[in-house]
């Protein structure tokens, strides 16, 4: 089989809903357009003001600290607004740079927001950077057929959506996006570097579907591979319009 772009994913706000596109138009240097452009800051945040550039992962509202953010969805609107929802909630339609729906958001989260947890505190964004959990504008590269395996050994179909990754590659051999590291990739009109694997957090152990924790994923990377590593980072090294069914060639 001929492997060929399956699925794209971005995510508008950090750890807050996942959202399946058709096609996207990468830029040379940059990360996958609309995804984590906006991020809740919480009130141990190392920072006091809005935030002005790339934060750790530490300082944000993240699925590992509330499982059930993980089944949160997202659809971005003609208008730009975002729409939300979660199996437990109302739906929500915000445009995340209004102070007034930024409250909005900040409280329909409270529901699923540990009480022990610091407090969501801001919502934040910072005009040009992606806050992802790397601070290098990356796009990552994940195998549905690695998914299957992984989906085997635990004995429980597996969503993509537990690892909020930005492209799923069908057609690979399981496990073999592992010796892509250092290898570029043609998809579509674009062209991307491979940087480094991915290593994973609890996040995946909880269901996209219920927002509660059901598989040990990281025993189960452990037990296949000996580390938690699943999917790439790569750098958009020629920008181009991609699509779903594009042909992946390894060049």
């Amino acid at each position: 089989m001929t492997a060929h772009l399956a699925h794209l994913v971005r995510h508008p706000i950090k750890s807050v809903g996942h959202e399946d596109i058709t096609g996207a138009l990468l830029d040379e240097g940059r990360a996958m357009p609309f995804d984590r452009l906006w991020a809740i800051s919480h009130e141990e945040a190392r920072f006091d003001g809005p935030l002005a550039e790339w934060a750790s992962k530490r300082n944000f509202v993240r699925g590992v600290a509330a499982p059930g953010l993980m089944a949160v969805t997202a659809r971005t609107m003609d208008d730009g607004r975002i729409e939300l929802t979660h199996p437990e909630l109302w739906h929500l339609v915000v445009d995340p740079d209004r102070a007034e729906d930024q409250a909005k958001l900040i409280a329909w989260l409270a529901p699923l927001w540990p009480a022990n947890r610091p407090a969501p505190r801001r919502v934040e964004r910072v005009p040009g950077v992606t806050l992802a959990d790397m601070a290098e504008p990356y796009v990552s590269i994940l195998s549905l057929a690695s998914l299957g395996a992984l989906s085997d050994a635990t004995g429980s179909p597996m969503s993509r959506h537990r690892f909020r990754g930005n492209l799923w590659v069908e057609g690979w051999a399981p496990w073999a996006e592992r010796d892509l590291v250092g290898r570029r990739l043609r998809i579509g009109a674009a062209e991307l570097e491979v940087a480094m694997p991915i290593t994973r957090c609890r996040a995946t152990c909880a269901n996209p579907e219920t927002g509660a924790e059901d598989v040990d994923t990281l025993a189960a990377l452990r037990a296949l591979n000996g580390d938690t590593l699943f999917g790439l980072y790569a750098t958009v090294t020629r920008g181009g319009e991609i699509a779903r069914g594009d042909t992946v060639e390894i060049l």
